[in-house]
């Protein structure tokens, strides 16, 4: 049985809790809370992240086991609307059937394995490019030129196979395992701790895509914990509280944990900033943040950064932000869903990202970065983002659209090459990771270890 555990009693002062007892405006419940259990103390095997034979195993177990968001759905809003999803050999063409109904049809031409789709778009029918054998957007066999010949085939069992699909915050899940457990309950925690983040009523502001130079479970790992940002990201340090950052795993619950890192504190690794110096070092990185005055007598900074974004977005989106807590307007709530998402709640910009394996290359993976925005009131919205790809030698920081996310994400994919390097170097046969600071990525993996081990 899975041990809870008190929170550390060495961790740095204050703690989030601590802060948010001095907070104006309090944060929901579960925010207030704390949750931790004792995963062990053990190494991490490192073959995980470059064997091609736990590679292959990863493609059996987990990523034909496991819910997986394709899209969103604004992104296919009419009848026909489709996008291409692809993880390592398997692909599926996740296609608005009707006005209620998405579905997931394995992108291979019944007759001779023809890739049906190479992209998304709009259509009205599934047309093989090869011999035009025809499906409807219901899957059905509709159409087999020159079918005096293949009297042999019964177009009534000539359906496309198909993944289950599930829906939840705005976003289309699939699984390709017809046997899976429901979408509902794999999320376990997630919905209720996101219901006041309204995921739904967003829509895909922005879309960025790049190959990595590593294994996709580092770069989970490198987003997963603030213990590195001291020394990888030094310029945040005047006004982000890395080691003041809380980091939940919950007794029972194998797809989700959390972490929240508290804005408009300095890091408990530098002593006697200057609160002034503080407010430009965030304002320079952040200019949704930025008024260029100087902070009032008895006004922190995080009372100041906690007040313009709740002006700023009430104004985006015309909603009285006035109780909206300090924590939901500021702080960086940070949830994983295995295997690979990761939302962040809050409101105004919302962030997701996530990472998959580049086809059969375990060294390499793709990382997708999105904003999504609210609607407007009535439930209109732009036209979604189209993703941006990147290519592999260039840097995040060409995809303008991030802002100062593009500079962390650089300089974390640094540290990944030489990460990845490293990893075929060393003579250890395993990573050691702290209990507290690093326990969301032992949980990752023994929930990872657990799906490797069924039959």
């Amino acid at each position: 049985m899975t041990k809870t555990l008190a929170p550390p009693a060495e961790r740095p002062e204050p703690s989030l809790q601590d802060i948010y007892g001095q907070d104006r405006i309090a944060p929901p419940a579960h925010m207030r809370a704390e949750s931790r259990v004792d995963m062990g103390d053990e190494d991490i095997s490192i073959e995980r992240y470059y064997s091609k034979e736990w590679h292959d195993l990863e493609v059996e177990k987990v990523w034909r086991k496991t819910w997986q968001v394709a899209c969103r759905l604004e992104e296919i809003p009419n009848v026909g609307d489709h996008i291409v999803y692809e993880i390592v050999h398997d692909s599926l063409i996740v296609v608005r059937e009707s006005e209620d109904s998405v579905r997931a049809y394995v992108n291979s031409c019944l007759h001779r394995g023809t890739q049906l789709r190479k992209s998304g778009g709009c259509i009205q029918k599934l047309q093989c490019p090869f011999h035009g054998w025809t499906w409807g957007l219901d899957g059905k066999l509709k159409n087999i030129p020159g079918d005096w010949d293949f009297k042999h085939v019964d177009k009534a069992k000539f359906n496309l196979p198909e993944a289950k699909v599930g829906l939840w915050g705005g976003f289309v899940f699939v699984n390709f395992d017809e046997n899976c457990e429901s979408l509902e309950s794999y999320l376990e925690i997630l919905p209720d701790h996101f219901s006041e983040f309204e995921l739904e009523d967003r829509y895909m502001g922005m879309h960025v895509a790049k190959v990595m130079p590593c294994n996709w479970k580092l770069v989970f790992e490198a987003f997963a914990e603030a213990y590195h940002v001291p020394v990888a990201h030094s310029q945040t340090v005047p006004y982000y509280g890395d080691s003041n950052t809380q980091y939940d795993t919950y007794e029972g619950v194998r797809h989700v944990n959390r972490m929240i890192s508290a804005m408009g504190v300095p890091s408990p690794s530098r002593s006697n900033i200057n609160p002034e110096k503080s407010r430009e070092a965030v304002e320079r990185d952040i200019p949704f943040y930025a008024t260029g005055n100087p902070l009032a007598e008895g006004e922190t900074l995080r009372d100041r950064i906690a007040r313009t974004a709740r002006e700023r977005i009430s104004n985006s989106t015309r909603q009285d932000t006035s109780n909206l807590s300090d924590a939901v307007a500021v702080d960086l709530i940070q949830y994983t869903l295995f295997p690979n998402f990761v939302p962040y709640g809050g409101v105004g910009l919302s962030v997701g990202y996530r990472f998959r394996p580049l086809g059969d290359n375990p060294e390499k993976s793709i990382m997708e970065f999105f904003y999504y925005f609210p609607k407007n009131p009535d439930g209109s919205h732009p036209e979604p983002a189209k993703m941006t790809w990147l290519e592999e030698d260039e840097d995040w920081a060409k995809a303008t659209e991030m802002g100062s996310t593009a500079m962390i994400v650089d300089q974390d994919t640094d540290n990944l090459r030489r990460i990845q390097r490293g990893l075929r170097a060393t003579k250890k046969k395993g990573t050691t990771l702290a209990n507290y600071q690093e326990s969301r990525i032992r949980h990752f993996h023994q929930t990872l270890d657990a799906y490797m081990r069924k039959d």
